[in-house]
C-alpha cells in the first residue's frame, strides 16, 4: 500500500490524547482542568514516574489518580493508566502497556470489556500486527519527532507509520502517534487514518493561562485535517 492510498479523506480527524507530566499535583490538576474544559481532549493518560519513585509511591499515585479520574469523568473523557493493569482495574479505567508491561490478554482478564487497552509498538509493524491480533484498542507508534520527554527515543519513518496503519485497517483498532508532536508539525501527518495524537510537553509544559489557547490551536489543526497541506 502506497502513501497516496493511505490518504483516506473520509476518515475522521484524530482526537488529542493528553499525557500527564511530573508537575506537582496541585499544579497538574489545574492544568488538566484547563485542558479538559476546552472539550479538545479525547483520551487522558495518567503517567507519573516521579511520584512512583517516591517512598510509598504506589499509594500516592492511587490517591492522585482517583482525583484525576473524577475530573476526567466530569468532562466525559476516558482515562488510561500507564503500565499498571492492576491499578487500572482498581480505578475502573483502561491501561496503556509498554512492550515490557505485560500481555494484552492478561489486561483483558482484569479489565471490563469496554475499557481501553493501548500497546506501544514503536515503528515495528510486526509488533503492531501482534497487538491487533491480541485485541488491543489502539497501537502507539513513534517517536514521530524528537521530544523533550524521551529525547533518546528513535524516530520512525512515514512509511513505517503507513505500514502500521495498513495493519489496523478494518480491524477496529486505532493508531496513536506520539513523540515531539505540536499543533504545527502534526500537519505533516494530515490525511493519515489516525485515531489519537498523543502530546505531553506541547500542552503540559505551558503556564496554566496558555493551555486553553494551545488546545484551541490543536482543535484548529484537526479541523483542517483533510485540507491539502
Amino acid at each position: 500500500m502506497t502513501a497516496q492510498s493511505m490518504q483516506l479523506t473520509e476518515q475522521a480527524a484524530p482526537r488529542l490524547y493528553l499525557l500527564t507530566n511530573d508537575d506537582k499535583f496541585e499544579l497538574l490538576y489545574i492544568k488538566l482542568e484547563a485542558a479538559l474544559a476546552t472539550n479538545t481532549i479525547g483520551l487522558l493518560q495518567i503517567r507519573r514516574k516521579q511520584v512512583l519513585a517516591q517512598l510509598n509511591g504506589q499509594q500516592k499515585l492511587y490517591e492522585e489518580a482517583v482525583k484525576i479520574v473524577d475530573l476526567a469523568k466530569k468532562y466525559g473523557v476516558s482515562v488510561v493508566i500507564n503500565d499498571d493493569t492492576i491499578l487500572a482495574a482498581k480505578l475502573g479505567v483502561g491501561v496503556h502497556l509498554g512492550q515490557q508491561d505485560g500481555a494484552i490478554s492478561e489486561a483483558k482478564r482484569h479489565l471490563a470489556p469496554n475499557q481501553i487497552i493501548g500497546r506501544t509498538c514503536h515503528g515495528d509493524v510486526a509488533l503492531v500486527k501482534e497487538a491487533v491480533q491480541a485485541g488491543a484498542t489502539y497501537v502507539a507508534m513513534g517517536a514521530i519527532f524528537a521530544s523533550s520527554t524521551k529525547p533518546n527515543a528513535s524516530t520512525i519513518s512515514r512509511q513505517q507509520l503507513i505500514d502500521g496503519c495498513q495493519q489496523t485497517a478494518d480491524k477496529n483498532v486505532g493508531v496513536c502517534v506520539i513523540g515531539g508532536l505540536t499543533a504545527e508539525n502534526v500537519q505533516q501527518l494530515r490525511g493519515l487514518p489516525l485515531t489519537y495524537v498523543a502530546v505531553v510537553g506541547d500542552i503540559m509544559d505551558l503556564p496554566v493561562e496558555l493551555i486553553g489557547q494551545r488546545c484551541q490551536a490543536w482543535q484548529q489543526a484537526f479541523t483542517d485535517w483533510h485540507i491539502p497541506a
